[in-house]
């Protein structure tokens, strides 16, 4: 069994805010996007959800849906009021037919929504009338809150950084290395004083009783001061290391995942900024090295680094016999 290859002096996190016991996780504790891959229940969901919070995290292209949906839902509402309370209380048509006039009154709605108001189409009674004051007033409060929302979205600190797909065993020293890769991918968005800190989830069978135990795994190097280029996180596999003589089927075994926190500071928005990933079992690839993605331009007089080489790795040969090559994940990656 793994568990009886693990190196027990090595002390166990007591606690990192997981739960401990077998059979209660289901799947991955951190999603590769950095989100916990966890499901809230047992309260109604108006207690659970912040709307604020939620239209932040969508990404542009449905936020802006959800505007536009909102925003003819909305105007949808004002017409039927407006046909409801008597379509003769508006007046200046000039539509003849019933639906040519139904489209006129939708769109008086959005004139009166946006306060535009032409002026040709108005109100010309107390029900109208009170349905385009209240329609005016949740007008101003929709684009107040469509302002503040963009306003959130444009200046909420992020963390601008992309991770490699798959985590290497690699040759390390006169050892070997478990490492993954990572990078800052905005032009301007450069971190200073980033820290990493590296978690490892290990599944540990004793007596018949299974539970799941953390250690924080020491690093090559956990802080650089300007974190600008491309970061190959090491952690070195010696006799200090939870990992010592595990094999892959071990590790398959010991249901193994890598949670990774990377913290800094971002000049741009002035402001800590963070962001999380983790590496599953099935995510490490066994044998091989990172492929260098910096170079220098043709006048030397720059340095160019290729993002799209961020996963890329070939396979290489481990120096010690207890990390032999999986010859079914050792290939060249074609990303």
């Amino acid at each position: 069994m793994a568990s009886s290859k693990i190196n027990r002096r090595i002390k166990a996190n007591p606690d990192t805010g997981f739960g401990t016991q077998a059979g209660s996780i289901g799947g991955r504790y951190i999603n590769r996007d950095g989100s916990f891959n966890l499901r809230k229940t047992g309260w109604p969901f108006w207690k659970r959800i912040s709307l604020y919070s939620y239209i932040l995290e969508l990404s542009w292209l449905q936020f802006l849906l959800v505007i536009v949906v909102f925003y003819f839902l909305a105007n949808i509402f004002f017409s039927a009021l407006y046909l409801l309370a008597g379509i003769e209380q508006l007046q200046g048509f000039l539509a003849k037919t019933q639906w040519g006039r139904i489209k006129e009154t939708f769109f008086f709605s959005t004139q009166t929504f946006t306060t535009v108001g032409y002026g040709r189409l108005h109100p010309a009674g107390d029900g109208a009338d009170t349905i385009a004051s209240v329609e005016t007033m949740a007008g101003w409060l929709f684009f107040a809150l469509v302002t503040g929302l963009l306003y959130g979205r444009f200046t909420r600190p992020r963390a601008y950084i992309a991770f490699s797909e798959k985590a290497l065993i690699s040759p390390y020293k006169d050892s070997t290395g478990l490492m993954f890769r990572m990078v800052p991918f905005k032009n301007i968005h450069q971190l200073t004083d980033a820290k990493v800190a590296v978690n490892l989830s290990l599944l540990i069978t004793d007596n018949d009783r299974s539970d799941y135990e953390f250690y924080q795994l020491p690093l090559e190097r956990s802080r650089v001061d300007m974190f600008n280029m491309n970061w190959t996180v090491v952690h070195p596999i010696n006799e200090t290391s939870p990992l010592y003589n595990l094999t892959p089927e071990d590790l398959a075994r010991a249901d193994f995942e890598l949670m990774i926190q990377v913290t800094g500071f971002d000049p741009v928005f002035s402001n800590q900024v963070l962001q999380r990933t983790s590496y599953t079992f099935n995510e490490v690839v066994w044998g091989a090295k990172f492929s260098q993605m910096y170079h220098q331009s043709e006048d030397a007089e720059t340095t160019i680094l290729e993002l799209d080489k961020l996963s890329r790795y070939e396979s290489v040969a481990l120096p010690v016999p207890n990390l032999q090559k999986d010859s079914d994940a050792i290939r060249t990656n074609s990303l």
